[in-house]
């Protein structure tokens, strides 16, 4: 089964792509970010990551798109705004019919670390260890593959409730 996770933004959109066989046994196939630049008008943004997001997909052909939910900060206009880049990405998988789920950042990091306040670079060094990566990890790369990484233990569980 692959999975993609994606960590939606509106400068940086991280995404990762795993290979997932069975309980525990996983392999990152690619990840990285779609950078954006700052100086673009916003709806040009939200383009460039649904473009960007739908070339991953046709390329890489995941089975799941997994994507981090919103969380509620202090700013409601950058809150709107990452709902928007939300959108795009989620609209991206679900014009190519793969099923959509959603994790807060609290359900990721409990699934990566064991920790659902861990740190940013506790979930960047658990994803390496878990992933067997040799290269350092940037945050949204991480963040991406930890909610792929939060899939398959939901997977897991649900496979092991059905017993």
């Amino acid at each position: 089964m692959r999975i993609i996770g994606v960590d939606p933004g509106t400068n940086i959109t991280g995404y990762g792509i795993l290979d997932f066989e069975k309980p525990n046994k996983f392999k990152a196939i690619d990840f990285g970010t779609i950078k954006l630049s700052p100086k673009s008008e916003f709806n040009d943004k939200l383009t460039q990551i649904h473009i960007q997001l739908t070339a991953l997909l046709e390329e890489f052909k995941p089975d799941a798109f997994v994507i981090e939910e919103s969380f509620y900060g202090v700013n409601p206009k950058t809150i709107i705004k990452l709902g928007h880049a939300r959108g795009v990405s989620i609209l991206a998988a679900k014009l190519k019919n793969i099923p959509v789920f959603e994790y807060s950042p609290k359900e990721i990091k409990l699934a990566v670390v064991g920790n659902g306040g861990a740190s940013k670079q506790q979930v960047q060094f658990m994803v390496r260890v878990l992933l067997k990566l040799t290269i350092n990890l940037k945050e949204d790369e991480a963040d991406a593959l930890g909610a792929a990484i939060c899939y398959t233990n939901k997977i897991k569980f649900e496979k092991n409730k059905r017993r």
